[in-house]
């Protein structure tokens, strides 16, 4: 049945509430539409049987629209991040439909709207990520020349999660290369099947997503990375002379605010990614390393996995980028080098151990700040990070103890400095242990409203009120044994008995009339009484508009915040490559300027730790002895050898220490290896 692209006539046919389904899905043809109902979101017809097969759900069939049966399927909307993450793995794309009309209010179907569109690459809620590798949505834009030959690919990819945006351009036989590096999980590519012919991408690259060609105009994709940055000119980026790599950051621009629903707010800067920058590792070399997966496909061993002893998320991601950019230029060998025998050489009360330990109560802030940038921060989110800032003086203290004449530690002390305007509104604003969602209520602290704080006392301390005003009236009117009291069918009432009416004041009005007594009901007890009744209710609705305004009023903070996880993700790499460098003995390499490779007493570092005992050896290799040939036996060592000295110039170039007793480098522009 052929609903989801039915015409104007057919969809006339319906009941109105398919009628408004079938508007919804025509907009999302390629997305399943997870429409809420009540306490459920449900699919309907094809989306419903595809949903049944890929999340093993009940496919059902209620009542009939347009003469045919209805399928549906449907999931519990307090569990519908457990079934979008399955869908996301397998590659499916799903746009949440919610009601933003009034149910008591609205005259046929509730009005509903998609508000956002989960796919592979435009994760940000911490329930459908992983803590430790980053997801970036891709775009991909071919150059061509005047005679349509494909003369370069441009590239542009996010991370929406922390709003890192980036370019390159290359030549049509190194997208294999990049995409190994980059590794999106969302491709974007124009509607032309052809188009991708001269550069197709590898085989398990990621799902593969289809634009309408107009979307990757140059022209407008530079007006638009100009609007998104706030700038004039994309000059001071590096990126103005791009052409097909602007015309892909424009259809991933556009992308990603429909997919949000909203601007992308943390989307501040930008940088050019040229491949003579880093060291260059084809496809097969970075596999047969290992770096971050194994051939078999697990992630352990690997040279990530023993290196990664971060005490935060932020550091563990940043040591995955780092492993697989490791940077050409010595000089930012050097930096990173210096700051680890800065931390391993720190006095007592600022060691490594101490940082780490400190390190280990920071929050995820670069994930966080993606979140409060799309207006998703949920209230612990909030508290996390109001934690972190009340962590960083003593984490400076510390750092600057340590630095000695390491200028990137220096650097990173000051980019520690907390927003003392955002750290005191977190301070003022959420309660000490907030309550994980808004709905749940106990979000905003005492103090910060006072019509909250109200409403949440009539909630509380109705009893408190009632006897309070008892006691007021039996004073103000001489009626001993006037009673002001509560029940569910007249509210809240003041009973006074027969005998003591005539002491009945003229602000008093009667409610109801019994045998022995007469109930009144006075100004300011029905003003309670009005506020009482609906206080919880209107308490949470007061809640959820403060947590709305918090959220805006911390938009201009964001990037204070990206400045201080970017901070936080590399002291904490640094302090990981020193704890590494103490406990498995590594040293530090020097550069030099001549070409050549010395090593001695080099070893595999993986491989060590998977043996009882490795047994070292050199390497010499020089503008006089330019190759080695090695031989021997099947497994004798060989291929350990080669990996072994690839992975120890690569561990040099990306800044840490090294499995050797001394180390020394050239030049070094591309690794390979078998």
């Amino acid at each position: 049945m052929a609903t989801h692209t039915a015409g104007a006539a057919d969809i006339a046919q319906h009941t109105p509430m398919m009628q408004q389904y079938l508007r919804i899905k025509a907009d999302h043809p390629g997305t399943l539409v997870f429409y809420r109902m009540g306490d459920f979101y449900e699919l309907f017809f094809e989306d419903a049987e595809k949903a049944a097969r890929l999340l093993d759900l009940t496919l059902t069939q209620r009542g009939a629209s347009a003469g045919n049966p209805i399928k549906m399927a449907g999931v519990p909307h307090h569990a519908v991040e457990q079934y979008l993450a399955k869908l996301v793995k397998l590659g499916e794309s799903v746009a949440i439909c919610e009601q933003i009309g009034d149910p008591a209010t609205s005259k046929g179907p509730v009005e509903r709207k998609v508000v956002r569109v989960v796919t592979p690459g435009t994760l940000t809620d911490a329930a459908l990520l992983s803590d430790k590798n980053d997801v970036y949505l891709m775009a991909v834009c071919p150059g061509h020349n005047r005679r349509g030959v494909t003369v370069n690919v441009g590239l542009a990819w996010l991370n929406l999660a922390s709003g890192a945006l980036r370019l390159a351009e290359v030549a049509p036989e190194q997208v294999a290369t990049a995409f190994e590096r980059i590794r999106p999980a969302e491709i974007l590519v124009a509607e032309m099947p052809a188009e991708t012919a001269a550069w197709a991408p590898p085989a398990g690259s990621g799902a593969l997503t289809r634009v309408p060609a107009w979307h990757f105009d140059v022209g407008s994709g530079k007006q638009r990375l100009c609007d998104q940055l706030d700038v004039a000119s994309l000059d001071g980026f590096g990126a103005q002379t791009l052409t097909s790599a602007c015309g892909a950051a424009g259809a991933l621009l556009l992308y990603a605010a429909a997919t949000q629903g909203q601007q992308l707010r943390h989307v501040r800067s930008l940088k050019v990614e040229a491949e003579s920058e880093y060291i260059g590792l084809d496809p097969a070399t970075r596999r047969n390393l290992e770096l971050t997966e194994t051939l078999r496909g697990t992630e352990s061993p690997t040279l990530c996995s023993l290196l990664d002893t971060c005490s935060t998320a932020m550091g563990s991601r940043l040591l995955r980028h780092w492993l697989h950019h490791p940077p050409r230029e010595a000089a930012i060998a050097q930096m990173r080098q210096q700051a680890i025998g800065a931390l391993l050489e720190a006095p007592p009360h600022a060691s490594v151990d101490i940082l780490r330990s400190v390190m280990r109560q920071i929050a995820d802030v670069e994930r966080i700040t993606g979140r409060l940038a799309l207006l998703s921060a949920r209230p612990r989110d909030l508290s996390s990070l109001r934690a972190t800032f009340a962590a960083l003086p003593a984490l400076r203290d510390q750092v600057a103890a340590a630095r000695g004449a390491a200028t990137s530690l220096a650097h990173i002390a000051e980019a520690l400095e907390p927003p003392a305007e955002c750290a005191a509104l977190l301070q003022r604003a959420v309660a000490p242990e907030p309550a994980a969602m808004v709905r749940d209520g106990g979000v905003i602290a005492r103090g910060y409203d006072a019509d909250l704080d109200e409403l949440r006392d009539i909630s509380e301390n109705c009893g408190q009120f009632l006897l309070d005003l008892e006691t007021r009236e039996r004073t103000r009117t001489g009626i001993g044994n006037l009673r002001v009291e509560y029940n569910k069918v007249h509210g809240f009432y003041i009973e006074v008995t027969r005998g003591q009416t005539d002491k009945v004041p003229d602000d008093y009005r009667r409610r109801q009339t019994l045998k022995n007594a007469e109930r009144y009901i006075t100004p300011e007890l029905k003003t309670f009484e009005d506020k009482a009744l609906s206080a919880q209710e209107r308490a949470l609705s007061r809640e959820k508009a403060l947590y709305d305004a918090l959220l805006q009023s911390l938009l201009p903070f964001i990037p204070d915040c990206q400045r201080v996880a970017a901070a936080l993700a590399e002291l904490d790499l640094l302090a990981a490559f020193a704890e590494r460098a103490r406990a498995l003995d590594w040293n530090a390499p020097t550069f030099a300027q001549a070409p050549g490779i010395e090593i001695e007493q080099g070893r595999h570092p993986v491989v060590e730790a998977q043996v009882e005992q490795f047994i070292a050896n050199d390497c010499l290799l020089s503008a006089e002895r330019k190759l080695l040939l090695i031989t021997g036996p099947n497994m004798g060592g060989k291929s350990t050898f080669m990996r072994q000295t690839a992975l120890i110039a690569l561990l040099a170039y990306v800044g840490s220490y090294v499995p050797a007793k001394r180390a020394s480098f050239g030049p070094i522009d591309r690794i390979f290896t078998r």
